[in-house]
């Protein structure tokens, strides 16, 4: 067996450890699902007669930053997993064992991947019962399924480094989600940029949340007419832009993660 195919399957074995860990806590995914639910009908309900989206209704313009928003709060779970594996000593536990140094993160993050395609099925179901539609053909919906969980990939290894950098599961609690409020509201997610106050409009243009969230109108076809699209280079390359971004993030967390680990693991 090859050095790749055994972290692979070690990293298989502690996805399934994860997997268990969240069925005997199914309150865990209950919560993370009620949450935007919450958020769907909040906006959709109170908020959305007053905020104009020309050209496309404001419950198709919602449902995209929903799904970003959505699985970016989800990757807080990563955080909270690891620093509780650390002081539980499970960490130490592991490194006892002949398994691979890398399975520890690659089992946590897929087993949160595979949570959030649980929760994105859900809130699919949520969005059509609310009256989303996706109008661009089943390739294109799945082009933007797939960015929105590549996109949630490389938010669980922000969230990796943060859990291995905190010494207890409170802190991580915190600090896994306080940074995300910001990167948020700051976005194309709720509002469109185009009403922002303009020091703020090319902050949440670039804003890696908003370039997803555009990509993600565009291949469904929820796209509004006009300025309420954005202005300006994220506007006109949306996709290649929210590609551009989740390979910047797992080339700078990955490593940064893994070196964390390391260090934790020797403490």
């Amino acid at each position: 067996m090859s050095v790749v195919t055994e972290a692979a399957s070690d990293g298989w074995v502690v996805t399934k450890r994860n997997l268990l860990k969240i069925k005997r806590i199914p309150d865990l995914v209950i919560f993370s699902t009620i949450q935007p639910i919450m958020f769907v009908l909040l906006f959709a309900y109170v908020f959305g007669g007053a905020i104009a989206t020309p050209g496309v209704s404001y419950r198709e313009f919602l449902m995209p930053g929903i799904f970003v928003q959505t699985v970016a709060f989800g990757a807080g779970i990563t955080a909270i997993g690891l620093a509780d594996d650390l002081q539980k000593g499970i960490v130490d536990r592991f490194r006892s064992l002949p398994m691979s140094r890398g399975a520890v993160l690659f089992g946590r993050t897929t087993s949160d991947l595979l949570n959030n395609v649980f929760v994105v099925i859900v809130m699919s179901i949520t969005g059509v019962i609310i009256g989303w539609r996706i109008h661009d053909g089943f390739l294109r919906a799945v082009a933007a399924y797939a960015i929105l969980l590549l996109f949630g990939y490389a938010m669980s290894w922000i969230s990796a480094v943060i859990g291995l950098s905190v010494k207890s599961v409170e802190v991580a609690q915190s600090a896994g989600f306080i940074w995300m409020f910001p990167l948020t509201f700051l976005s194309n997610a709720f509002v469109p940029t185009s009403s922002l106050p303009s020091v703020l409009r090319p902050v949440a243009e670039w804003n890696p949340i908003s370039s997803v969230v555009l990509a993600l109108r565009v291949l469904w076809g929820n796209t509004p007419a006009g300025a309420a699209n954005g202005t300006g280079f994220p506007a006109r390359h949306p996709i290649w832009l929210a590609l551009a971004w989740c390979v910047l993030i797992l080339a700078i967390f990955m490593p940064m993660a893994i070196a964390r680990y390391r260090r934790a693991a020797s403490r």
